[in-house]
């Protein structure tokens, strides 16, 4: 089976397994992309996210990551559910983390293909990764032609939207690869205009230190600054508001994950409720879920910083 084959053969079994999209892309230093990271880690607009800049030459060359890798093979996983919160003046939570932890859903599955490919083809070395690693997998995402970065920096493609996670297989085998695919934002700046702490600075351009995702899921201070209150539209874990205005996104449609499914209790939360939440409820509802990343106190400091 030549090179051409094979990779036909691995996105055939990605689609088998669930992926929506797989990408095949050489495995070699992003000199561009460095650059970028080293000048946006400079100006500090990654906050309070020191990882960000830990392990630098691995995050920008995944040769550093798996020995003797030639290959980046780029997945994305469905995630969009179109179903609400019943009480509409509850605190929100950001879609993708209404279900179970994509950490856990999505490496089971890029297990899966990767052991399908090396009983396939025989002695492959690589590792599985899902947002657990310093891999730049937006950029593996552009460079394998699943999709573009849009104005919010999140990737986009052109049937599907962006409700989607990344994942990635680097292994030491060559592939047939892909090219990327043209950016359809156009003149559009919806992501731009809707973000109400104006995280998204510009086109293309994201200030993470100004992200609501960031304050509420990543920020570990014991109070959030007062500066922003009043501007979080509701939002006490993550934000999908870029996402919501995107026209891309209407596009998007249901995922065909079982584990994703929200719990019945967890969407009749009351904003009464989420108020009197104690910690016994919380590890009960989030159990499984990335939610429980804030811990409880972290959670309650974010609902607190609504009212």
């Amino acid at each position: 089976m030549n090179t051409q084959q094979l990779s036909l053969y691995i996105k055939r079994l990605a689609s088998q397994i669930g992926f929506d999209s797989c990408g095949i892309s050489k495995a070699q230093q992003l000199d561009e992309e460095a650059r970028l990271l080293d000048a946006w880690l400079n100006q500090n607009l990654n906050g309070k996210m020191a990882y960000m800049g830990n392990h630098f030459e691995k995050r920008v060359d995944p040769r550093k990551l798996v020995d003797g890798a030639k290959s980046v093979i780029s997945l994305s996983y469905n995630y969009f559910n179109n179903v609400k919160q019943t009480d509409a003046n509850a605190p929100k939570i950001a879609m993708y983390a209404l279900g179970k932890d994509y950490h856990t859903v999505v490496k089971d599955k890029l297990q899966l293909l990767f052991a399908a490919i090396k009983e396939h083809v025989g002695e492959v070395g690589g590792r599985c990764f899902v947002d657990s690693a310093p891999v730049l997998e937006r950029a593996w995402a552009q460079r394998s032609g699943i999709g573009w970065v849009g104005k919010n920096t999140n990737i986009l493609t052109k049937r599907r939207g962006s409700y989607f996670f990344l994942a990635e297989i680097i292994v030491d085998i060559e592939l047939d690869y892909d090219s990327p695919v043209k950016d359809y934002c156009g003149t559009c700046t919806k992501c731009v205009d809707a973000c109400p702490t104006d995280a998204i600075y510009e086109p293309y351009k994201l200030d993470a230190s100004k992200c609501i995702s960031y304050f509420t899921i990543e920020l570990k201070d014991e109070m959030l600054p007062g500066d922003y209150k009043g501007k979080f539209e509701n939002w006490m874990f993550g934000c999908d508001i870029c996402q919501q205005v995107c026209p891309i996104n209407s596009q998007a449609v249901k995922h065909n994950e079982p584990e994703f499914e929200p719990v019945k209790e967890l969407l009749d939360m009351t904003k009464e409720d989420w108020n009197e939440l104690k910690e016994e409820a919380f590890k009960s509802l989030f159990k499984h879920s990335a939610v429980k990343r804030t811990n409880f106190n972290g959670l309650k400091r974010n609902i607190d910083f609504l009212k």
